[in-house]
């Protein structure tokens, strides 16, 4: 009880949260709209697999677009009527969103499942809420640190995500299991993590508070922003294929497992895991180890290639068994990758724009986490259903192709 008494855990649990209601679904949604062997297949039996690649990327897109507008939105409005408030109200809704879901699966009802997802991506915008209530609590010096914590709250959603998803979702298991019991189980994590907030979480915007003006459109201004800055534009552009590619390759994975190995929905969780558990140790031990040797451009250079060479690798598998020797290679060059992006973004900008500069650049991921799902679909039923892993290992290759070739390092500002 004690722990949830610290405003910093409950504000990282938050952020953890959001990440497993992403990650949650990897080995779920094939089940539902890519696999017509599947007993949980929605889809009747006169639509056509090519329908279901299509809604697939669809219902996956809500997600991060509802998000890419929302989390500058609930950002203001946190400035003006208080961090507490917005995060009561966004996990009440998190929770709602999952119960949605929930009842989409068992009333066969694919517009529950939409309706799901775009409440979903409005409520994970409390992201910007959590940060900024950890600057609000964190002295100075201790700020690295505990941003620190946002990154390790989100490996550990991506690991916990897909295997809650995929053991809680497989009869094999226990009999009564199905891809709904992954959702209740979120909803009733999220119910109680509202009544933390409620009764321990303290307001931590010490600052008066008055009614200011929403700008509703400033996710897309920051996205227009990019192209005025002539020293960032190729590095938003590297994080924006790097972004895209990742984002390929998590929305069509799982159906490529299905049909190329026949894994289950506890397979796929077992394997997006063992890459999440990778990625946390790139995070914690690699990427520091790394930073007193190399530069960001230097290991950059290799990283980025990497991971698509990894994707290509996994493509190309031809034993399941093949797939977990490449996965910690995707995973290590993945980790670097996005670590070290960020880092050389946020030292070729001036620091008394540092703000500015990270909020683009989360735009820009945004941005690169909301095409890929629409296209991915439309690519899947147009070509195949294994061609957006492929699409994946191109695009990540091409992030890293464009950032050999034409970054030149700028004087880093003071």
């Amino acid at each position: 009880m004690n722990l949830f008494k610290n405003q910093l855990f409950i504000v990282v649990f938050t952020i953890f949260l959001d990440a497993v209601g992403f990650a949650i679904l990897f080995p779920i949604m094939p089940e539902l709209l890519a696999d017509p062997t599947s007993q949980f297949y929605l889809l009747s039996k006169e639509a056509s697999i090519q329908t279901g690649y299509l809604l697939l990327g669809l219902i996956l897109s809500l997600f991060p677009l509802m998000q890419f507008f929302s989390t500058s939105i609930l950002g203001q409005l946190s400035d003006s009527i208080g961090r507490k408030r917005i995060l009561f109200y966004t996990l009440i809704g998190t929770a709602l969103s999952y119960v949605i879901f929930a009842l989409g699966i068992l009333l066969r009802s694919i517009p529950l499942l939409f309706l799901s997802r775009a409440l979903a991506g409005i409520t994970s915008g409390n992201i910007a809420v959590a940060s900024a209530s950890i600057a609000d609590i964190t002295k100075p010096e201790d700020r690295a640190k505990n941003f620190g914590l946002i990154g390790a709250a989100f490996g550990t959603g991506f690991i916990l995500g897909p295997f809650i998803g995929g053991k809680l979702s497989d009869p094999s298991i226990v009999s009564w299991f199905n891809p709904s019991v992954p959702f209740w189980f979120s909803a009733i994590v999220s119910l109680v993590n509202v009544l933390f907030v409620y009764k321990f979480f303290s307001e931590t915007n010490k600052f008066s508070k008055s009614r200011v003006q929403i700008n509703w459109v400033s996710s897309v201004q920051n996205i227009l922003k990019v192209f005025t800055m002539k020293d960032l534009r190729l590095l938003y552009l590297t994080n924006f294929l790097f972004f895209s590619g990742f984002t390929f390759f998590v929305t069509f994975m799982s159906v490529f497992l299905i049909e190329r190995f026949n894994f289950t929905q506890g397979n796929i969780g077992d394997f997006f895991s063992y890459i999440g558990i990778w990625v946390a140790f790139t995070q914690a031990v690699i990427t520091r180890r790394l930073a007193g040797y190399f530069s960001e451009r230097q290991i950059l250079r290799f990283s980025l290639m990497g991971a698509g060479l990894a994707v290509g690798f996994m493509f190309f598998a031809t034993s399941w068994w093949q797939l977990y020797i490449f996965a910690p290679l995707f995973a290590i060059c993945n980790g670097l990758s996005i670590a070290n992006i960020s880092g050389l973004i946020s030292r070729s900008a001036d620091q008394k724009i540092q703000g500015e500069i990270l909020g683009i650049n989360s735009s820009v991921q945004a941005l690169g986490q909301l095409l890929p799902p629409i296209l991915a679909g439309v690519i899947a039923s147009s070509i195949s259903s294994q061609a957006p892993v492929i699409t994946a290992s191109i695009i990540m290759i091409a992030s890293g192709i464009s950032f050999v070739l034409f970054y030149r390092p700028q004087k880093i500002p003071s």
